[in-house]
């Protein structure tokens, strides 16, 4: 009763306040494992094991997503794989045939942008709401079959409006028909509908399908709301539209095979990003492709290369196509006590488009010490000037311009109940940029938040 309980209190909890939000599928072991909530609460650290244990009410346990021989855990977005040590923050619940997940995030803020150049470009300030809420279903198909649901919702549009929440030099995406600068744009309320099957050929080797409208390609590290070491951060990636922006595609197919450690995937998609109506099902077109390699040498780590051919992905520069390319490692360990643990994210990301080439590098980590947590990002990316609305007869001639950004935060829960944690936290950024982007967001600009969190607790096994 009280596993049902859990779930309503937090469903109730982002009903009443609005905004919602998910965390990604996270786990362990493979079908032969049994994760389970006694009372409302995780188990504790110490029972979590590396060793296969049988469930005994006589039901399938939860795996992998697309793979009954590999642990929860390792699900990221989309098709995409993060370390087996990942831990696990959601509600579960399991029936005879049919196993059940959700994930949610809800941070409640404020947000202050270059608030030390007060009258300059992008200084901005507001009370926000980044939400986003997942939920799975998984069940055995005979002895080596698996089929698995998944959909994402956010109300971001609500809660944020259509041009999203500030967010100093970011871009991407258009509100009223101007591309969207110095702010991140809101998720369609759909954010993903798809469904997956995996036949398994042995142990080592499997075959996967899976379909989304809306969906994500294979093309990318696992989205920055679902890596660990972003669990703690409300803010998007400056690096986003270079590294993971096609988390949300309207038409996706990706086929994948799996062989032991290594995965090979390819997806026809749709390149098109979201248009501004966030509540409708955009245009399946399927006029992209990308294919990734994900290798996971141990537990704690996962690596992918992948690269992508997205035509059209901006309606504002129809014309123009991107060639992307993408490496990333991550991290998670296990460090001693309770709820201790650290997960770290290497990003790099290009984009090739119209005689433009431009990278992005994302170095981010989360120190999780029980009810406290550390968290820090750098990020570099570089943009253009008409990325950045800057236009003018005196421009420099370059054709790209670098933009730093380092923040740090801290927060501490400060309630719990029923396996749902808040949180309360801080987080200051500064950024470093080109010499002449000075005279439009003047000196260092800072930028800064404060903010309370809704999230499940951390399940253990």
């Amino acid at each position: 009763m009280k596993k049902q309980l859990n779930i309503l209190v937090f469903a109730g909890m982002l009903a009443t306040a609005l905004p919602v939000s998910a965390q990604h599928e996270h786990h362990s072991k493979p079908d032969t494992t049994k994760t389970s909530m006694h009372g409302g609460h995780s188990k504790p650290d110490s029972a979590v094991t590396d060793k296969h244990e049988h469930q005994h009410n006589g039901g399938h346990s939860m795996t992998h997503n697309f793979s009954l021989s590999l642990p929860m855990t390792r699900n990221g977005s989309g098709t995409g794989w993060q370390p087996d040590a990942t831990p696990m923050y959601a509600y579960m619940k399991h029936s005879d045939k049919w196993n059940y997940m959700l994930h949610g995030s809800l941070f409640l803020r404020y947000t202050s942008q270059n608030f030390n150049n007060s009258e300059r470009k992008g200084a901005d300030a507001k009370f926000s709401f980044p939400n986003w809420v997942m939920g799975m279903a998984q069940r055995q198909v005979g002895k080596n079959g698996l089929l698995t649901f998944r959909a994402m919702v956010s109300i971001d549009r609500l809660t944020d409006g259509g041009a999203g929440y500030p967010l100093l030099f970011q871009s991407g995406e258009t509100w009223q028909g101007s591309p969207l600068i110095d702010r991140q744009h809101p998720h369609d309320l759909i954010s993903e509908l798809a469904v997956g099957y995996t036949q398994r050929i042995n142990e080592k080797l499997d075959l996967t399908i899976y379909a989304g409208y809306p969906g994500e390609p294979a093309l990318g590290p696992t989205a920055f709301m679902h890596r660990m070491s972003a669990f703690n951060n409300p803010d998007a990636v400056l690096g986003h539209h270079w590294q993971d922006a096609t988390h949300i595609t309207f038409g996706v197919v990706t086929a994948g095979v799996r062989y032991g450690k290594f995965k090979l995937e390819a997806s026809s998609f749709t390149g098109r990003e979201p248009d501004e109506n966030r509540f409708n099902f955009d245009k399946p077109r399927f006029d992209s492709y990308s294919y990734r390699l994900l290798f996971n040498p141990s537990k704690n780590w996962a690596l992918q290369a992948s690269r992508g051919f997205i035509k059209s992905p901006e309606i504002s520069h129809p014309d123009h196509n991107v060639n992307r390319t993408t490496a990333s490692v991550q991290h998670s360990g296990k460090l001693t006590g309770q709820n201790r643990w650290v997960a770290s994210s290497l990003v790099w990301g290009y984009n090739s488009s119209e005689g433009h080439k431009e990278h992005s590098l994302l170095a981010e980590s989360n120190l999780q010490l029980n009810k406290w947590a550390v968290y820090g990002r750098y990020e570099f990316v570089q943009k253009s000037f008409n990325e950045l609305g800057i236009i003018g007869s005196e421009l420099p001639a370059k054709d790209v311009l670098p933009v730093s950004l380092f923040s740090l935060g801290l927060n501490r829960q400060v309630a719990s109940f029923s396996n749902t944690l808040v949180q309360a936290g801080a987080q200051i950024g500064i950024y470093a940029t080109d010499p002449f982007l000075k005279s439009v967001y003047g000196t260092a600009p800072l930028s800064g938040q404060v903010y309370l969190r809704v999230t499940p607790g951390r399940m253990g096994m």
